[in-house]
């Protein structure tokens, strides 16, 4: 849309500008990294822009610095080689679910943190000059979790609400699957149970190394009786952004520009993969300017997007390509 606004008011685009659209994030990418791999030529530019992210209110624009890695995983555990009556084989029969159970229990102790050997050994510590600067915009976590609900942080002791989410590792369930789940009731020992499971990771982490250390994790654990079979998601490292680079410093003077308040540099508790593929793949860094807000219940029912984040997002990029077209 900043484009087209471009087109209509001089004619022409100030930078050459090239529009990568992709459909299938949702899905996993499978067409994304041999494109890209195929049209490296036609791909690469000196920066990559790219709009996927949110505000820090609804009169405070920012760019994100940092993005999580991801690694996705479903695990079946299978017993039995039927479904099974409880009346009949209660007892003596392992139950797959309680299996699951068990492993997903194992993979935190008592203080949320996560139990996988060597989770932790690469994790490089915030500095005390990110530290303060994340203080400084005095986030109020009991209004960001009151909004869903909840009422306590749940995650490593010792970290603030937004060190949790922007730079500490996690691992998460993401649906659990077992039995007899519809209407009514049926006394069924199930022959298999099935989990998803999600990590999210932090610079420095390699997803390899963490997927197998998840497959050990569940090997470890099967009793009897049991197997354990996996289908890996694809996996994506975290990424730094390197906020000293031009374009980041006249992309902050542009949003500061239209809004109403300055814009700031914050991090990212979500993943974008494509954003590690064009720097392994196209050598680029990329810009992470978005305009979503906390309340537009990204993934649920009844996802919005608010226009005046769509009018003011649009004036936003007008203004950043005329930044990045003066250096």
């Amino acid at each position: 849309e900043a484009c087209r606004c471009w087109q209509l008011a001089t004619g022409s685009l100030p930078i050459n500008v090239t529009l990568f659209f992709e459909g299938e994030e949702e899905s996993g990418s499978p067409s994304l990294i041999p494109f890209m791999k195929e049209h490296v030529d036609s791909l690469k530019a000196d920066i990559a822009l790219v709009c996927d992210t949110g505000m820090w209110d609804s009169k405070t624009p920012t760019i994100a610095t940092m993005l999580r890695g991801m690694v996705g995983e479903e695990v079946t555990i299978t017993g039995p080689s039927l479904d099974l009556h409880s009346g009949m084989y209660g007892g003596p029969a392992m139950n797959p679910i309680r299996v699951i159970n068990r492993i997903l229990a194992d993979l935190h102790d008592e203080n949320g943190r996560v139990t996988l050997n060597g989770f932790y050994d690469d994790v490089v510590e915030l500095s005390d000059e990110v530290r303060k600067q994340w203080a400084s915009l005095n986030h109020d976590d009991k209004t960001f979790l009151n909004a869903v609900g909840l009422s306590e942080p749940a995650g490593e002791p010792g970290y603030s609400v937004l060190e949790q989410i922007w730079a500490r590792p996690t691992c998460d369930v993401n649906g659990i699957v077992g039995g007899y789940t519809g209407e009514g009731f049926k006394t069924v020992l199930p022959s298999q149970a099935t989990a998803k499971i999600s990590f999210r990771l932090v610079d420095n982490q390699n997803p390899k190394a963490i997927r197998d250390a998840f497959h050990q994790h569940v090997i470890s654990r099967l009793p009897a009786d049991c197997e354990a079979t996996f289908k890996s998601k694809d996996g994506s490292g975290a990424t730094v952004m390197p906020i000293d680079a031009p374009a980041f410093r006249q992309a902050q003077q542009a949003l500061s520009d239209e809004w109403e308040n300055p814009a700031i540099y914050v991090g990212c508790g979500g993943s974008i993969p494509v954003v590690g593929h064009i720097k392994d793949i196209l050598g680029m860094d990329s810009l992470l300017v978005g305009f979503m807000l906390d309340d537009d219940a990204i993934h649920s029912p009844n996802e919005k997007y608010s226009l005046k984040s769509f009018h003011k997002g649009t004036r936003s990029w007008v203004r950043i390509l005329d930044a990045l077209a003066s250096e």
